[in-house]
């Protein structure tokens, strides 16, 4: 093994863990990131539709419906029975209760009418008054449907109608997943992304402006040993850190790597590859360390944003899709994403390794043009 090679590439290491600021906005930044954005809105429960069943007629058919709606009550609606009309209404209107069932007066009489083997056609069927915040559409029309169904359910059983047509459920299970599971990939394609776009760009032309690469130039090392000492250890480097992002997400947020690991490490190589050499063309267009680093987060930036790392992709207007899903970061995040919660193999994921092998190619391409020992 080449002496050279392994000892610029432990040096790199010792620099990285010598430069506590560099750490910690390469790690603890996107660990707090992910905690903070995790903590917040991270877990998306589902919609809560808790709902209180004043009574005022106290009758055994209104018992009946109570009980009948509490047994029947399954997330997302809990159905519990109260006393006091005011209080109800008052807890739903300070966002405490979702829904108020107001059984009314008479109530118990209606019942039995329509029950009755001579009831008419005619007969006026039992209304619940059902009081919602108007204000959530959403919750609103989800409450009313599932409170009609349970309701009709207990309807169809006092008047004993036997239903033409049935149904026959056929369970599928679903991925389930909440936006922490979007977001942990996402924060590691941005950390490996700013660690070499960034870190590549600042350190290379900080190098160059001491006389450092020109004093290596005048030794024995050639450049392909240089640049392998580089990558190397940033692909160390980016590896520890995502297993760290990725091992505290599990512990804290309960997320999971359902796919290989093996393909995870494959697609943080390529994604280290390809924003390193984008890294070292800015080092090599930037004239000093000063003009480095707005040069970089000039482009990486707006990467977070447009890349996938905190929103959907397809909820961007159609306009900019078509120019989002050329960027490496979109398709880094988006191979991260899908081996994790989805468990995709490469047979699903050849287009985004194939194109960010096609930015690390002609990026370094370009990157042998642009780069400058002095």
């Amino acid at each position: 093994m080449n002496f050279a090679y392994v000892q610029l590439t432990l040096a790199q290491l010792r620099i990285f863990a010598r430069n506590r600021q560099m750490l910690f906005f390469t790690l603890l930044f996107p660990l707090l990131l992910m905690i903070m954005l995790g903590s917040f809105v991270g877990q998306g429960g589902g919609v809560s539709l808790d709902t209180v069943i004043v009574d005022h007629d106290g009758t055994p058919q209104s018992q009946s419906l109570i009980a009948s709606l509490e047994f029947q009550s399954v997330s997302p609606l809990k159905a519990i029975a109260g006393s006091n009309e005011t209080q109800a209404l008052d807890a739903l209107k300070k966002g405490d209760k979702q829904f108020v069932i107001v059984i009314p007066k008479g109530y118990g009489e209606q019942i039995a009418a329509v029950s009755a083997p001579s009831a008419s056609s005619s007969a006026s069927a039992g209304k619940l008054a059902v009081y919602f915040d108007e204000t959530d559409a959403t919750r609103a029309n989800l409450g009313l449907a599932v409170i009609g169904q349970l309701v009709d359910g207990v309807s169809k059983k006092i008047t004993q109608y036997k239903p033409a047509v049935t149904i026959e459920g056929k369970g599928v299970r679903s991925l389930n997943l909440k936006y922490i599971d979007f977001l942990v990939p996402g924060i590691v394609a941005m950390m490996i992304m700013s660690n070499n776009l960034n870190g590549v760009a600042g350190q290379i032309s900080s190098w160059r402006e001491r006389g450092v690469l020109r004093r290596m130039q005048s030794t024995t090392l050639r450049a392909p040993t240089f640049i392998a000492a580089q990558i190397t250890a940033r692909l160390l480097l980016n590896g520890v850190q995502a297993l760290v992002l990725l091992l505290i997400g599990s512990l804290i947020f309960h997320t999971q790597v359902n796919g290989s690991w093996w393909l995870l490490i494959l697609f943080v190589v390529l994604g280290t590859l390809a924003f390193m050499a984008i890294g070292f063309i800015i080092a090599g267009l930037a004239k000093t360390p000063d003009s480095a680093g707005p040069i970089a987060g000039v482009i990486s930036f707006p990467l977070m944003f447009l890349g996938g790392v905190f929103f959907p992709i397809n909820s961007m207007p159609a306009a900019f899709q078509g120019v989002v899903k050329l960027l490496p970061i979109s398709h880094l995040s988006t191979a991260l994403r899908q081996v994790m919660n989805v468990g995709a193999g490469m047979s699903e994921l050849w287009p985004q390794a194939a194109l960010l092998g096609g930015w690390t190619i002609v990026a370094f391409i370009v990157a042998s043009f642009t780069f400058r020992w002095d």
